[in-house]
Order: structure tokens, then C-alpha cells, then sequence
């Protein structure tokens, strides 16, 4: 069985799948988020030279998800690095592959000006509370649309009740970024049932 998953995910069929399944997404809002996986101890020390999005800290080995959902809280888009990375760093590839949104909501995690400016060049609003230490203020939030930033957070949840998503065992990162699109598709398939 391990085999055939193996040869699925070198083929990347079961991106594919998610890819197709979410093209049929709700465009209007769009979320991103990271959120961290406990990796194994056994998941690091793949033969391999590429770097296999385990990140080292005090905490132990882990990788994060970075994931864009749309409004009806469906995943769109997803990205796995090391623990470490900062979210801002997968941000604009997060909204680049997603469908083109009518606002972009985040938490403080990505308060950057570039972000920002990326975001207004593609023709959505911007929906991101800036930090504490910011000299311009939350001037133009709309606080109720970011009430909404919950469901991206639901995803989170829902994808880790599975116990090979919610800690990492997978030595390479194409397997577990198979493995996470396969919770993907779980949560996409209800939508295409009759």
C-alpha cells in the first residue's frame, strides 16, 4: 500500500486531484493562515539531498502548513515548510495560486506594507490588522469580516483529526504534502456528492 501512496505522490496525483476539486471555490474572501505540525523523530533523515520542510527549534522538529481558504471555508491553496519559517515568507505565493479574491483577510502575523501593496496590484482589499507598534492604526478594518478569519482555523481542526496530518511521520515533504492534500480532498468531497 505504502508503495502505490509512494508512486502517487511522485506523480503528484493526489495534488492534482485537490487542484481540480478546488477550482470550483467561492472567490468572494479569501483567508490565510500557518498553522504548526509536530514532526516525528522518525520523520527526519531521508536520503535526500532537497530539504524536506523540517524545521528545527526548541520545541522539537516540526513543519507548518500555510494554507488559504475561500468564503465558504473550503481549502484553496496550500504550502508546507520547515516550523521555523515565518508565515509572511509563503504570503504572496498563498495568494498568487489561489482564485483571485474580492478581500484578503489575515491576522497580525502578516502585517507587511509589501503585502499589502501585492494584494491591492491584484484588485482585492486588504484586511489585515496592523501591529501594536504601527503609526497608522486599524483605521480600515472591517472587524466583522474578521470574525470570519475562523474558518481557516476550522480547517486546521478538521485536517487534524487525522493522526498522519496532525503529527508528521513522512520522511519527505512530497509525501506529506500528499498526505495533507488527501485531508483536502475528504473535506472537498461532500461538496460534489449527490
Amino acid at each position: 500500500m505504502f508503495r502505490r501512496f509512494n508512486l502517487w505522490s511522485q506523480k503528484g496525483v493526489l495534488d492534482k486531484l485537490f487542484r481540480d476539486l478546488s477550482t470550483e471555490s467561492d472567490p468572494d474572501w479569501l483567508f490565510i493562515d500557518g498553522s504548526i505540525v509536530k514532526a516525528d523523530q522518525d520523520s527526519s533523515g531521508a536520503a535526500s539531498d532537497d530539504t524536506q520542510a523540517i524545521g528545527k527549534s526548541r520545541g522539537g522538529n516540526s513543519t507548518k502548513i500555510h494554507l488559504a481558504v475561500d468564503s465558504g471555508g473550503l481549502p484553496v491553496h496550500f504550502e508546507i515548510s520547515g516550523g521555523q519559517v515565518n508565515d509572511i515568507v509563503h504570503a504572496e505565493n498563498l495568494i498568487a495560486h489561489s482564485p483571485l479574491a474580492g478581500s484578503v483577510i489575515s491576522d497580525k502575523g502578516y502585517d507587511s506594507e509589501a503585502l499589502r501593496e501585492f494584494i491591492e496590484k491584484r484588485g482585492s482589499r486588504v484586511y489585515i490588522p496592523k501591529k501594536k507598534n504601527s503609526n497608522t492604526g486599524n483605521i480600515d478594518m472591517d472587524w466583522c469580516l474578521y470574525q470570519y478569519r475562523h474558518l481557516v482555523e476550522n480547517v486546521f481542526l478538521k485536517i487534524k483529526k487525522y493522526r498522519a496530518v496532525a503529527t508528521r511521520y513522512d520522511k519527505l515533504a512530497r509525501n506529506y504534502h500528499s498526505v495533507i492534500a488527501l485531508a483536502f480532498i475528504m473535506i472537498w468531497l461532500p461538496m460534489h456528492c449527490d
